[in-house]
């Protein structure tokens, strides 16, 4: 039996270095681009803080420390690649081993070919706009972390 509707529970990290720069991630999948926080999808039985965790190891070869919740999405998102209704948890981060990968400073530079892509890139938070990020609740985190911060 195949689910119509059904829920999709995200976690990402807010990683801000030591220069107000906040951890940006340009991809490319499903042919379409997008500019969101790092982070992805919560495998089933895992934990939030434990998948956040291990999304930083697969996407940016790093280990990080949760430092507090930033925010749950309290309204209605819809997928833009399917009928799910998505969950997203953001957390402040900290990294606890060295950076070890490459930051771009142009959007979607990324590196070789393929059906999946990504790049990372600092923006200061000083030029951070809801417009930075692609979708609606990234946009609206985006707001958030400028007011908080």
């Amino acid at each position: 039996m195949k689910l119509k509707n059904f829920f999709n529970v995200r976690v990402y990290g807010l990683l801000i270095n030591d220069n107000n720069e906040v951890l940006i991630s340009d991809e490319q999948e499903y042919g379409m681009r997008f500019t969101k926080f790092p982070g992805g999808g919560l495998e089933y039985g895992e934990g939030l803080t434990d998948g956040l965790k291990r999304e930083f190891v697969e996407e940016c070869n790093t280990e990080v420390t949760i430092i507090s919740h930033f925010y749950t999405t309290d309204f209605f998102v819809k997928s833009a690649f399917n009928d799910s209704q998505i969950i997203s948890v953001y957390y402040l981060v900290k990294n606890i081993t060295p950076l070890n990968f490459t930051c771009k400073t142009a959007v979607f530079d990324f590196e070789g070919d393929g059906d999946i892509l990504q790049s990372f890139r600092w923006v200061k938070l000083s030029d951070l706009t809801a417009d930075t990020c692609t979708f609606p609740i990234d946009q609206y985190v985006t707001d958030l972390l400028i007011k908080t911060l």
